[in-house]
C-alpha cells in the first residue's frame, strides 16, 4: 500500500522560503507523476507542481521562478522548495502521486490515487 507523508509547512513572512517533503512508502515503480497542489480557504484545489521520474517539471504560471519540484527516487522522497513568498501563497499544500505514468507530469487533480496529508502554510505580510 503506498503512502504519502508530508512535512515542512509552517509560518513564514513574505519573502520568506520554505521547503516541503513529501516521503513515499511502498514500492514506487519507475514512472511516476508526483503532483503538488494547494488549497486555499474557500477556493478550488489548484496544482502548482509537478515532476516526473526523470525529473521533467511543470510549473504554475503564479509560482514559475519562484518553487522548484525536484525528487530523490533512491529515498523515494519528493520536494517543493518555495522562494519568495507572498501572503497569496498561503493555503494547505498537498503531495500527490500516480503510478507508472508514461506522459509529461500532471498538474490536474485528475489523475492523482494516493495523496499526502497536506500541511499548512501561511505567509503573512
Amino acid at each position: 500500500q503506498v503512502q504519502l507523508v508530508e512535512s515542512g509547512g509552517g509560518s513564514v513572512q513574505a519573502g520568506g522560503s520554505l521547503r516541503l517533503s513529501c516521503v513515499v512508502s511502498g514500492d514506487l515503480p519507475k514512472t511516476y507523476s508526483m503532483g503538488w497542489f494547494r488549497q486555499a480557504p474557500g477556493k478550488e484545489r489548484y496544482g502548482v507542481a509537478c515532476i516526473v521520474d526523470y525529473g521533467a517539471s511543470n510549473y504554475a504560471d503564479s509560482v514559475k521562478g519562484r518553487f522548484t519540484a525536484s525528487n530523490d527516487n533512491a529515498r523515494k522522497t519528493f520536494y517543493l522548495e518555495m522562494h519568495n513568498l507572498k501572503p497569496e501563497d498561503t493555503a494547505i499544500y498537498y503531495c500527490a502521486l500516480v503510478l507508472n505514468w508514461d506522459s509529461t507530469c500532471s498538474r490536474s487533480g485528475d489523475p492523482y490515487n494516493y495523496w499526502g496529508q497536506g500541511t499548512q502554510v501561511t505567509v503573512t505580510s
